[in-house]
């Protein structure tokens, strides 16, 4: 026989089990451990890693830390109720009821079915009651019992409903249909689900709910799904087989709002079923059309959807390809790039077996050094030995890479607009761009309108047997052959032009307008944190990489070094002065030492969601001082992203690194310092008793 999931021995009632979550979860996986059920420090090292994914304070003084964990032996539930309360990160305060949910990482769908009958539980208020108001822990254990026994009348009942017809009184409801799911599929998953049952039964709605949890998934059934009017998707991690539901008005949304308002995403739904033009669920190519022009959306916010997903997939492009460049250069030097005798630092015969006649053909015909050393070299046969040619080697694939970047750019703003079929037309037209010089301009140019020539022939109405053509053959190959026509008739020359003209006024920038852009780099990097404007910013320096000027490098440096000020200036700040944050903000500050080393804006995000008026025009403030700093002070980078760990790639060595560091330290400081003042001078409610 199997161990009941909670004992009597892993209850603990009016604990203080210390100030902070670090301390509560620690003690109740001491307390499973000393059960026999667990590893007690494996159990801990786990929920605590789970718990930096994502908070698991819920709201109305409950939180449910929990993890998979090979650690654990039993699946077990432990249970604290603490005085006094301690913050797990709920938005209304402190919790003082604490499940440890403790799953082994082979955990049967006997196991996960109890434990998603416990989360449900949770939503309950008398159930909660009974919790805050049990004087043992016999009755404790009682109450999650009963919550978690299987009710076999109950599931009889439900199979007979679902297998018996609509009635006509049913056939007049609403219907909705609803996928949960989190990261770990274990508590919010179900707890979402339940609140959306409960929400939906007070409003007199049917409700059909899939909680796609760790275990076994149990698919809705197509006939529900026919019926319904819509669908929420109240998930944290992408939707298993979507296409289902394509062409059903559906309200998105995370997890957790199915959880603190059920009531409103059902209300939203109904709004969403009763509007024709509300946004639908996406699926084949005519789903997709179908979902962009009923979509609620204005033309504007979905040419800003289209262009961030192209600049979304456009990064690994840029981060492979600009990366491999930089290392090429530290192995084989910034002139690995140059044709033969450019500069004179190092000469096309010193650097190869070739002739004088035969480097003078080679820079007639404008061949990199990098390029003759791959095609005149092996490993043993250079002077410079194998870092030269590693160095080459380096060089010519992150190129290749970087190739991809106007094509990928406009490729996925086509296939945001237009789904798959824009694909092929976008990709094409971002190469055209590139061949009549057009640039990242072009590639917008292309992207969008692949996409919008696709999607315009998306909605076509056809013949049934053409109508599998259409996505694979007809679409890519009219969409093609408009936007590379329009290129190559009208717009490349002008696209090319524009281009070049803003090449040759960044290339001109110098004294006062240098220091202004890159106050206004700074800005725009300190304000939405790898949002639309700070992807914008970094787009334009990244794109102007492939001209390989020593403005564009500038520019670059300035970008980098802004982008990395607010994730160090809010580190910073949770060490200068604690007590202005709360526990998970100065955990988060420890985690953003690295993010912002690194150059991952988005490390002072969570800081920004929560406080949004004194974090922002602060970092603003410390982004911009620094990237005024980094264009006075001349500092160049060749490497798109890595932070201080591409040190080698800024220019001129080594004055470059220390200025670099000068301009980066002081934003660091002045964004530290004003989000201080402001919440020192301006208190928000969570710090009115910091003296």
């Amino acid at each position: 026989m199997s161990e009941p999931l909670i004992s009597s021995e892993l209850v603990l009632l009016d604990v203080d089990l210390g100030p902070t979550k670090t301390d509560v979860i620690k003690a109740m996986a001491a307390t499973i451990g000393a059960s026999g059920r667990a590893d007690a420090d494996g159990l801990a090292a786990d929920a605590l890693a789970r718990e930096e994914k994502a908070v698991t304070g819920l709201g109305g003084g409950i939180a449910i830390p929990h993890c998979r964990s090979a650690a654990v032996t039993t699946n077990t539930l432990a249970f604290a109720r603490l005085k006094p309360g301690v913050d797990f990160g709920a938005a209304d305060g402190p919790a003082d009821i604490a499940f440890m949910i403790a799953a082994s990482e082979g955990s049967d769908d006997a196991h996960l079915t109890l434990l998603a009958k416990l989360a449900r539980s949770l939503m309950r208020a008398e159930f909660l009651e009974g919790l805050r108001s049990a004087t043992s822990p016999e009755q404790i254990v009682a109450l999650v019992e009963k919550a978690t026994a299987p009710d076999e009348a109950e599931q009889a009942a439900a199979a007979a409903a679902a297998a018996a017809a609509v009635p006509a009184a049913a056939a007049a409801k609403k219907v909705i249909v609803a996928i949960t799911a989190c990261p770990t599929g274990i508590a919010h998953t179900f707890m979402a689900a339940d609140g959306l049952e409960q929400a939906a039964k007070a409003a007199g709605v049917e409700i059909y709910v899939e909680p796609q949890g760790s275990g076994k998934v149990v698919p809705l059934d197509p006939s529900l799904i026919a019926r319904a009017d819509a669908a929420i998707f109240a998930t944290d991690v992408g939707v298993r087989d979507k296409e289902r539901f394509a062409g059903l008005p559906v309200i998105e949304s995370g997890v957790k709002r199915a959880i603190n308002e059920p009531a409103k995403l059902v209300a939203e739904a109904l709004a969403a079923a009763a509007d024709p033009n509300s946004r639908k669920v996406a699926g084949t190519a005519a789903g997709a059309a179908a979902a962009a022009t009923g979509s609620q959306l204005s033309v504007g916010k979905r040419i800003q959807q289209a262009l961030m997903t192209g600049v979304s997939y456009m990064i690994p492009f840029v981060a492979a390809g600009g990366l491999l460049i930089a290392l090429g250069f530290l192995f084989g030097g910034f002139d690995i790039a140059l044709a033969p005798g450019v500069n004179g630092a190092r000469t096309c015969e010193q650097l190869t077996w070739l002739s004088a006649d035969a480097c003078q053909a080679a820079v007639d015909g404008g061949k990199s050094i990098g390029s003759l050393v791959l095609a005149t070299s092996s490993l043993t046969s250079m002077p410079a030995g194998f870092l030269m040619t590693l160095g080459a080697v380096l060089f010519a694939i992150g190129g290749a890479a970087f190739g991809f970047l106007v094509p990928a750019l406009s490729g996925y703003i086509a296939y945001a607009l237009a789904g798959r079929p824009g694909i092929a037309p976008g990709f094409v037209g971002g190469a055209i761009s590139v061949t009549l010089g057009a640039g990242f301009l072009g590639g917008l140019i292309t992207g969008l309108l692949a996409g919008v020539v696709a999607l315009w022939i998306s909605n076509f109405k056809v013949k049934r047997w053409l109508a599998g053509l259409m996505p694979v053959v007809i679409i890519p190959l009219v969409a093609t052959f408009v936007v590379g026509g329009l290129m190559y008739f009208f717009l490349g020359r002008p696209l090319a032009s524009l281009t070049t003209a803003m090449q040759d006024g960044l290339t001109g920038m110098s004294g006062g307008s240098a220091i202004l852009l890159g106050v206004v780099l700074g800005l725009m990097m300190g304000f939405d944190l790898g949002g639309p404007v700070n992807k914008a910013a970094y787009l334009f320096a990244t794109a102007g990489l492939s001209a390989a000027t020593e403005a564009n490098f500038q520019v670059m440096a300035a970008v980098m070094a802004a982008g990395m000020v607010p994730p160090l200036a809010m580190a910073l700040a949770t060490v200068v002065r604690k007590k202005l944050f709360s526990e998970v903000e100065r955990e988060n500050g420890a985690a953003a030492w690295l993010l912002g080393a690194s150059f991952i804006s988005e490390g002072a995000i969570p800081f920004a969601a929560a406080d949004p008026l004194r974090v922002i025009p602060s970092m603003m403030g410390g982004a911009a001082v620094t990237g005024a700093l980094s264009m006075a002070l001349g500092v160049g980078l060749r490497a798109p992203h890595g932070g201080i760990f591409v040190l080698f790639a800024f220019q001129p060595l080594p004055m470059a690194i220390f200025s670099f560091l000068i301009s980066l330290a002081a934003g660091v400081l002045v964004a530290a310092f004003l989000v201080i003042l402001l919440k020192t001078a301006w208190p928000a409610k969570q710090v009115e008793a910091v003296a």
